[in-house]
């Protein structure tokens, strides 16, 4: 069973995950760990941490596998990799190796294909502005600080239904504004 789940594309067992299929939670396991510990540990340089780290971020998509629809997994997981290692950095009393490690964090380099998407990125940024606020506000707990649709319904003390209605209206005037393709292309660059 578990050899033709393998085969299967991330967002089929990110479905299967969401109807409590333990296999393919193994399999995506399976598919990922080695790679998020390979680049937690580039960044931390500590075993035990990094594996503590990608154990968290496992748990957690494991938790909230029926909260969070997820489009690009693996990128998802490598930007969860990040900012786990930025806020233990961020709770720990800093040294100056501590220092050093966040002033080494692999910066990508400016590309010209970077910068256009910087610029693309600047204008769909001025379009959320343009946004009602509540409507804004719940976009970005959305799809900038990967909050669930439950988390930012606690936060702001609303519906779960009136967040999922405040992120359908977003997209339905994002895409009225750019387009269908560039709200694609924001949310799925947003994960890498």
């Amino acid at each position: 069973m578990e050899t033709m789940l393998s085969k299967l594309r991330d967002s089929e067992l990110q479905q299967l995950i969401k109807e409590g299929n333990n296999l393919a939670f193994e399999v995506i396991f399976d598919r990922y760990w080695k790679r998020l510990f390979a680049y937690a540990y580039r960044i931390y340089k500590d075993e035990k941490i990094c594996e503590d780290i990608v154990q968290e971020i496992f748990i957690s998509l494991w938790e909230k596998s029926n909260d969070t629809n997820i489009l690009n997994l693996e990128a998802y997981l490598i930007r969860s990799v990040k900012y786990k290692i930025a806020n233990h950095i961020r709770n720990l009393k800093f040294s100056r190796v501590h220092l050093e490690i966040i002033q080494n964090i692999p910066n990508t380099f400016k590309t010209e294909n970077n910068i256009e998407y910087e610029e693309f990125e600047k204008g769909i940024f001025n379009e959320i502005k343009k946004l009602p606020p509540k409507c804004q506000q719940v976009f970005m707990f959305s799809r900038f600080e990967n909050y669930s649709n439950s988390e930012i319904a606690e936060e702001l003390n609303i519906s779960v239904r009136t967040v999922e209605k405040h992120i359908t209206n977003a997209l339905k005037f994002l895409k009225s504004t750019i387009g269908t393709h560039h709200v694609t292309i924001l949310i799925i660059g947003m994960f890498l």
